[in-house]
């Protein structure tokens, strides 16, 4: 394997160390870009958008400094150790924050309840933990070898950072907040495999000796450096594992309503527009014109076809949302918006 020389170790400390100056290019490349590419994500998440939300994965600029915490822990620079973290965190809640601004503005009745791209990003599984650990070698290895760092767009796309944190502050606004907290440990999973393997990578390519021949300050390298890292990856694969078992749960009992529902509304008039499960709730979204159907004969249908244990929400779209506990005959009002 090649290993990288003074001028790889000076190029990446280069672009990956943000200065400490807000002024200086660095850091106003980096704040401008990431409120643009928030605000691009949450755009593209209420306008259930995909091709928007890709743009602002591409503008994104998270990824810098949380391979710069890679490259502080291999050179064991503490102070930029405790400078990237910071940014990463300052760039998660201004991410968040903007989320959360578009969400008080432009908010859909059924609470996202029907949006793509809030579904996709509020269940994740060991899966995407997996996808992140390949795409964060592939980043470094970018950083690496400056010979294939044509292919950093696709790792931006690939490992998708401010999309989730667009997602959790948008959910916030609208009270989903065990899903937001989901959408957030998606990102919290694609920031451990991007510092792990960036972690891995450099260390394989002799980023600390070049460092020392560029004349940059290097400290002394621990092994439990590389056993905490590891064991936040393995801390973030837990709820990952409970993550998998829930989904894989939740698409059978989603599979088992749909005829239901679709049998119940089809009797009415009205027209099923989507049937999710959600850590065990069943969510229901029905489009049609006045009267409105009985919540009350739809949770009898499930109860009937052997899903009495599960809770039911049913978005009216234009209409109301209501909640139909399990074990109970009776539906209440959750929510209420005007179309």
């Amino acid at each position: 394997m090649a290993h990288a020389d003074a001028g790889t170790a000076r190029r990446m400390t280069g672009t990956l160390f943000i200065e400490r100056d807000f002024r200086s290019p660095s850091s106003t490349r980096f704040w401008g870009l990431l409120v643009l590419a928030a605000v691009i994500a949450s755009a593209g998440v209420v306008g259930d958008s995909t091709a928007t939300v890709i743009g602002a994965m591409i503008v994104a600029p998270l990824m810098t400094p949380i391979l710069g915490s890679a490259l502080a822990l291999v050179l064991a620079d503490r102070a930029q150790v405790t400078r990237c973290a910071l940014l990463v965190l300052g760039g998660a809640l201004a991410v968040v924050a903007v989320g959360m601004l578009l969400g008080w503005i432009a908010a859909p009745p059924d609470a996202f309840a029907s949006n793509s791209q809030v579904s996709s990003r509020i269940s994740p599984r060991l899966i995407d933990l997996l996808a992140a650990l390949a795409t964060g070698t592939v980043g470094a290895f970018a950083l690496v070898r400056a010979d294939i760092s044509d292919t950093l767009p696709g790792v931006a796309i690939a490992i998708s950072l401010v999309p989730p944190l667009a997602v959790t502050g948008l959910l916030l606004t609208v009270g989903r907040y065990h899903d937001a907290s989901e959408s957030a440990l998606l990102f919290a999973t694609n920031v451990a495999a991007i510092v792990a393997t960036g972690t891995v990578v450099f260390l394989l390519y002799g980023v600390r000796g070049a460092a020392q021949e560029s004349g940059i300050a290097v400290g002394r390298f621990h092994g439990r450096t590389l056993v905490a890292v590891a064991a936040v990856v393995l801390l973030i694969a837990v709820p990952l594992t409970t993550g998998t078992v829930s989904v894989a749960r939740d698409r059978a009992l989603a599979a088992d309503a749909r005829p239901v529902a679709e049998k119940w509304a089809s009797g009415r008039q009205w027209q099923i527009a989507s049937v999710e499960a959600r850590n065990g709730v069943v969510v229901i979204g029905v489009l049609g014109l006045p009267p409105q159907p009985a919540p009350t004969a739809l949770r009898a249908a499930l109860d009937r076809n052997g899903m009495s244990d599960a809770d039911l929400e049913l978005h009216l779209v234009g209409g109301r949302t209501h909640w139909c506990p399990a074990v109970s005959a009776t539906c209440t009002v959750k929510d209420s918006s005007l179309s």
